[in-house]
């Protein structure tokens, strides 16, 4: 089952420096209707004005991961980290106890980025915060796990959580594909262009919430980006 939620009928909030569309309930959206999917409790897509951000708040018990479409986003915690997340890369931070942060767009331009939280698959633990690059050439026409909370995924950045997040980029026309098992919780996003997936269209920015798919074959109908997450 392929469940398509079009981009134009998410939940939106501008708050001027901040245009946000929720493809699940977040702060005033609210639908009981669309909590979640699976462990996948969150998925914004942020667009972040020049010289703004999220002032320090706190997180706990939350698996936070932010995939960075266009620009970059500057984090700093209480845990003493700073880094500089710039396009195609990732950071994730997973809060356990209880970690304040901030997030701002130090850049001349607007930041877009998704930002997906994944529940952990056990409350507490050390909080932690990492990035990593993953360029956009070494997984074209691939998907590449790019966080994961399973086994046998060494070079992605690790989560608490029976969950990954994967990444390609296709040219129009190419194809991938994904095998998982029924009972996975699927969701994908084009973070630009449109593709397929078993024949159903998926247009950039669109959601695309996927259960009781043993194997996804993704056709790229433009040249396109996307982000999938694979959670229990």
């Amino acid at each position: 089952m392929i469940e398509v939620r079009p981009f134009a009928k998410l939940g939106s909030a501008d708050h001027g420096w901040l245009k946000a569309r929720h493809h699940f309930s977040f702060a005033s959206y609210y639908d009981p209707e669309n909590m979640n999917h699976g462990a996948l409790r969150v998925w914004n897509d942020d667009e972040i004005a020049p010289n703004t951000g999220f002032p320090a708040h706190p997180h706990a018990n939350m698996e936070i991961i932010t995939y960075v479409r266009e620009g970059a986003i500057t984090h700093q915690d209480s845990l003493g980290n700073k880094g500089r997340t710039e396009a195609g890369d990732v950071q994730v931070m997973s809060a356990g106890t209880g970690i304040r942060h901030s997030e701002y767009n130090l850049e001349p331009k607007t930041t877009k980025i998704f930002q997906i939280w994944i529940q952990p698959t056990a409350a507490g633990g050390q909080p932690t915060w990492g990035s990593k690059p993953f360029p956009k050439a070494t997984r074209s026409g691939k998907l590449v796990t790019i966080a994961s909370g399973i086994a046998g995924d060494e070079n992605a950045l690790p989560i608490r959580a029976d969950a990954r997040v994967l990444a390609t980029t296709l040219k129009a026309g190419d194809s991938a594909e994904y095998e998982t098992g029924r009972t996975r919780n699927l969701y994908l996003v084009p973070a630009a262009g449109a593709i397929e997936i078993n024949g159903v269209r998926i247009n950039a920015r669109d959601g695309a919430a996927i259960h009781d798919e043993g194997k996804l074959s993704i056709k790229a109908l433009e040249d396109s980006e996307l982000v999938l997450v694979d959670a229990a």
